[in-house]
């Protein structure tokens, strides 16, 4: 059967034990290095990803991804506001809300808070509030009843849990024999929820119903905005342009790109960056498939003369350390996302399980956004270092090669 000489002779020097042991060890370390880069990047990306979509999701479970207000602080009339924009391509659900704020009180415990209306059967479809309840339901909220839904932090500092009272204090003033005076209201507490730290939804954040809100805040028929939710939430600046198109200029649109969007670049630039400093490491492993390569084209001198006296071009000697080279990078790239695949599948449970041994706790919930290590592995970033990998070991190979296919047979034979 045909095969190309080139590729003949350097998949034979690749198996041929070397006399010079050195050449062998360096050659396995080139290999060894490629194999531990690709493995670290692969699993620290999918680390990366993990907590991105953990960030994400709880973000977006609370987190308006685009919200309709009005530049006099509230909106009349938003049934018929919601008709006209609900439809628009790529909205995939709406629901007014009030936002205020006020301070939660019971017995000597004071707490600000910000304080959402909603209503209960619209809220399902924006938000994911009633999967973040541990304690009661959303539905609990009904109107006249004056019940709040508090978060899980929220609640701790008040100290009241479902079936306790507290006090509501309205930043909304009150005409008395006294003077202004904020408004005062009981309420009873009907649900806790927990979205997580690390965004202050469990510590600030409470719901009552929104017709409790605009008795509360003097709003009438009024309310302070909608909310959408999107099919996909990256496209949120767009369609806050496409409803400001729509609307008179008296409304305005915001989306979470403006609250957030720092801060998932911030991400986005941290991954970049490890992806950057950790290709190192498959650099210097390139670095040493360099000098293992130089290594063997000294050694083989004699070989390539040979070769070169019976008539075998330059070109052919080049493709010979080339093939040696590059199945070296392709061995050691193999290895390592045989390895990176299982890193980043098991960490979670690896890091678990060394945190239980040693009886630490690394990630702590009261320190990062997640008490776990999460991962999350994306073809495409294995697809590109895995490219990058190759690369760098077919690059390696270029100038040991074109030393190869230099080497006089004269010069080479002299002494042999």
């Amino acid at each position: 059967m045909y095969r190309p000489i080139a590729l003949y002779i350097g998949l034979r020097y690749t198996r041929a034990k070397r006399r010079n042991h050195f050449i062998s060890f360096i050659g396995l370390v080139s290999m060894l290095g490629i194999a531990l880069g690709v493995a670290a990047l692969i699993t620290v990306l999918s680390v990366m990803n993990g907590f991105d979509q953990q960030i994400k999701e709880r973000v977006f479970s609370m987190a308006y991804q685009v919200t309709l207000g009005s530049y006099e602080g509230s909106m009349p009339n938003w049934q018929a506001v919601n008709k006209k924009v609900g439809s628009t391509k790529g909205i995939q659900a709406s629901a007014p809300y009030i936002f205020q704020q006020a301070m939660l009180t019971r017995n000597e415990q004071v707490h600000p808070a910000l304080v959402f209306g909603i209503l209960p059967s619209y809220e399902k479809k924006v938000s994911a509030l009633s999967e973040k309840m541990i304690s009661g339901s959303i539905d609990a909220l009904k109107p006249g009843g004056f019940g709040i839904i508090l978060g899980e932090e929220l609640a701790a500092s008040l100290g009241v849990g479902v079936g306790d009272k507290i006090t509501l204090v309205a930043p909304v003033g009150a005409v008395t024999p006294m003077g202004i005076m904020p408004r005062f209201k009981r309420f009873t507490v009907t649900g806790l929820f927990s979205a997580g730290r690390g965004f202050g939804f469990d510590s600030d954040y409470s719901f009552i119903h929104l017709q409790d809100a605009q008795t509360l805040y003097q709003l009438g028929d009024k309310v302070s905005g909608l909310r959408f939710k999107l099919d996909d939430l990256y496209q949120a600046p767009k369609i806050a342009d496409e409803l400001v198109a729509q609307l008179p200029p008296s409304y305005t649109v915001g989306n979470w790109t403006v609250t957030y969007g720092a801060f998932f670049q911030a991400i986005a630039l941290e991954k970049t960056m490890m992806f950057i400093v950790l290709s190192l490491i498959i650099l210097v492993a390139a670095f040493n498939l360099v000098a293992s390569l130089v290594m063997v084209v000294t050694d083989k001198q004699s070989d390539i003369a040979i070769l070169r006296t019976l008539g075998c071009p330059p070109g052919v000697i080049m493709r010979i350390f080339m093939v040696q080279g590059s199945l070296i990078g392709m061995i050691g790239t193999v290895f390592g996302l045989v390895g990176g695949l299982l890193l980043a599948f098991n960490v979670t449970t690896i890091v678990s399980w060394l945190q239980g041994f040693f009886g630490v706790n690394v990630l702590a919930s009261s320190a990062y956004y997640v008490d776990y290590l999460p991962s999350k592995v994306q073809g495409s970033d294995v697809l590109w270092v895995c490219i990058i990998a190759l690369g760098m070991s077919l690059i390696a190979t270029v100038y040991p090669a074109w030393r190869a296919s230099k080497v006089h047979p004269a010069e080479a034979l002299r002494y042999e």
